[in-house]
């Protein structure tokens, strides 16, 4: 019994100690998250087991078998017994493993009987988030300051893991993932969740979750999409049903209140300053990144505005690769992502900033007539 007991407070320690590292799998807050948890350490302690067989026989018979104390090698060549036994014993050391690997593996990928559907849609470099059942939508993008990614402030404690919009998803509730993406291969991945999958364009990937513990889980893209892959986190706040409730009542608030915004804005014209105020801010959250902040662009790799075609020719042309993007180049598509007057003032700015003072103010009645073209 002493020894049972030893036995048992030794893997209890043992639990507690990797849950604490920093090294080991995290137990997350659902519930396959814990079953990968326990999967993991019961796979590693079987690999523990012989790994002590293994190399205790080995340098048993290297300390207790040794020339130096007379012994000599047994001469036996294709033992029946031996053959069978190194086939056998593996197979069910296999066999017990992967009954319970099996199991995770078909609980993970049984999105069945899901109480809420978001469609995961990767771009570089954002998250996009459609909540099917209650036509919400809305884009991610990474609020991490440029001065924290200049190193000219001191980093906080999120760097790099902080967005702008966090998906919001029930407790106890079943949300099923529909992930797929609108260029290259994105993957998104909680830890806590344990959901990590990839985002392929052309395809849809399915996976689920059901969050025990409300709170801030934090992840990333875990494939290599691009130069700023680093900037593309995911940010899932878990919160209570009720709760929940809650932020759709304001989120579907907030946007009838924006389409009445921009019914106001569409019989009015705003100033050149509001137009360019605004316009700076929404050039530094989208474009800058690629464009840099000096509109220079990097040469070869993304192409500078000051003194382009597109911020010195036909407007036209200009509002329309804002909305619409350029196929087969790295400029996607705002249309969904920008509102009327965000477009109006943001190609406003590009071709009355750096110099360029062309003295043209975009509305944002302008921008929707083209979208009624």
């Amino acid at each position: 019994m002493a020894l049972v007991s030893l036995l048992h407070y030794s893997e209890v320690f043992a639990n507690e100690a990797f849950v604490r590292s920093n090294i080991n799998l995290r137990t997350g807050v659902t519930d396959i998250s814990q079953q990968v948890y326990d999967l993991h350490m019961t796979i590693f302690y079987i690999c523990v087991v012989i790994g002590i067989i293994v190399f205790g026989a080995m340098f048993y018979a290297i300390i207790f078998h040794r020339k130096s104390k007379g012994a000599k090698a047994a001469n036996f060549h294709e033992s029946i017994k031996v053959e069978i036994a190194w086939t056998i014993i593996p197979v069910i050391i296999l066999v017990v493993m992967a009954i319970p690997a099996t199991k995770t593996l078909i609980a993970m990928e049984d999105p069945s009987e899901s109480d809420l559907t978001i469609l995961v849609t990767g771009s570089q470099w954002k998250w996009h988030y459609k909540y099917l059942e209650h036509d919400i939508e809305f884009y991610s993008l990474l609020s991490t300051p440029k001065e924290q990614i200049g190193g000219q402030w001191i980093k906080g404690d999120n760097y790099l893991l902080d967005v702008d919009k966090q998906l919001v998803i029930p407790t106890n509730k079943k949300v099923r993932f529909l992930v797929t993406s609108d260029d290259v291969i994105h993957s998104w991945w909680v830890p806590d969740f344990a959901v990590k999958k990839d985002a392929n364009p052309g395809f849809i990937n399915e996976a689920w979750t059901k969050v025990n513990e409300e709170g801030i889980y934090r992840g990333q893209c875990a494939e290599l999409c691009g130069k700023d892959h680093g900037f593309m986190p995911v940010v899932v706040e878990a919160v209570s049903p009720d709760d929940f409730d809650a932020w759709l009542a304001n989120k579907k608030a907030e946007k009838a209140a924006a389409q009445a915004e921009e019914k106001r804005l569409l019989a009015m014209n705003m100033s050149k300053d509001e137009l360019m105020s605004e316009g700076e801010s929404v050039y530094m959250g989208y474009c800058a990144a690629c464009h840099q902040q000096n509109g220079m662009g990097l040469p070869g790799v993304f192409p500078a505005l000051v003194g382009s075609p597109i911020t010195t020719g036909d407007v036209k042309a200009h509002i329309d690769i804002v909305l619409h993007g350029k196929k087969g180049t790295a400029m996607q598509a705002f249309a969904k992502q920008l509102t009327l007057k965000q477009v109006a003032a943001v190609v406003t700015y590009e071709r009355n900033a750096w110099g360029i003072n062309s003295g043209e103010l975009i509305q944002p009645k302008d921008v929707h007539q083209l979208l009624q073209e």
